[in-house]
């Protein structure tokens, strides 16, 4: 059926499990994906579209809560103090867009005010882990010259830790206020949200002289949306139905090193 639409080449990128093909004269993508999803039916297979052209990237920029680990920070940290189901209740709304971000952290936030800072060594020690590819594809980005960059809507506290288990270069994140061996209930402003995740795309992409062709940006919240947009490829991993349906490619299935097969790189490049 690809045939269809000219000369094709095919590559295995990781026998039985990243195929790469290169059509000489494709259609435009919405054609191009159905035909694709209709040979794929409902088998468990992501699928990336994307020009051929400046598809290895010299710049990632990721979200970190649900995208390189596998938890949303600030749920973890409810729990001790019993108020998880209602913060994590309004995670979940300010992830599908349906909140506006700064005002739905200030008032989870407010709710922390008077636990003890030792909760975050607990919560991060305990509780938080890196998703499944993450170090392998910061660490192969890396080799490939690539800049790597955390960006969160979350708290350096953590960040901080998981972009150096993980193996990135720059990270960016809001601050917790503690005072007295407490959180205080308070961020330090100005809250980092949306727009400034995409700052940072544009801004670690002109200081690099990358152009934004050759960034690719990650995220599973509506948080990540203006990032997504902006990058060179915006990918939704597995993401909120709104952020899958905006981003060039939504990640569902696989773990992240499918960001490195979307970039042609093969399982034998792959950094252990």
């Amino acid at each position: 059926m690809l045939g269809a639409f000219g000369r094709v080449e095919n590559a295995a990128l990781s026998p039985g499990v990243a195929e790469d093909f290169i059509i000489a004269a494709a259609p435009p993508r919405s054609e191009l994906y159905d035909t694709l999803t209709s040979l794929i039916d409902d088998r468990p297979i992501d699928v990336v579209i994307q020009p051929a052209n400046r598809r290895r990237k010299r710049l990632l920029v990721a979200d970190m809560d649900s995208t390189i680990i596998g938890q949303e920070c600030i749920d973890e940290i409810a729990d001790f103090t019993g108020l998880k189901s209602e913060i994590s209740a309004i995670t979940e709304r300010a992830m599908r867009g349906e909140l506006n971000f700064d005002e739905a952290l200030a008032e989870r936030v407010a709710m922390l005010a008077g636990l003890p800072e030792s909760a975050l060594e607990e919560t991060f020690e305990k509780r938080i882990t890196l998703n499944p590819g993450a170090r392998m594809l910061i660490a192969t980005m890396n080799r490939l010259g690539a800049t790597t960059v955390l960006v969160s809507g979350g708290f350096s506290y953590f960040v901080d830790r998981v972009a150096m288990l993980a193996g990135f270069q720059h990270y960016q994140a809001n601050e917790l206020m503690i005072e007295n061996g407490a959180l205080t209930g308070r961020v330090k402003t100005p809250i980092l949200g949306r727009e400034a995740k995409a700052a940072a795309l544009r801004r670690f992409a002109g200081e690099n002289a990358i152009p934004l062709e050759e960034t690719l940006a990650v995220g599973d919240g509506a948080n990540d949306l203006d990032m997504i947009n902006a990058a060179g490829l915006g990918v939704a991993y597995h993401a909120k139905p709104k952020v899958a349906e905006a981003a060039d490619a939504a990640i569902r299935y696989g773990d992240l090193t499918a960001l490195l097969y979307a970039q042609g790189v093969a399982r034998t490049a792959f950094v252990e």
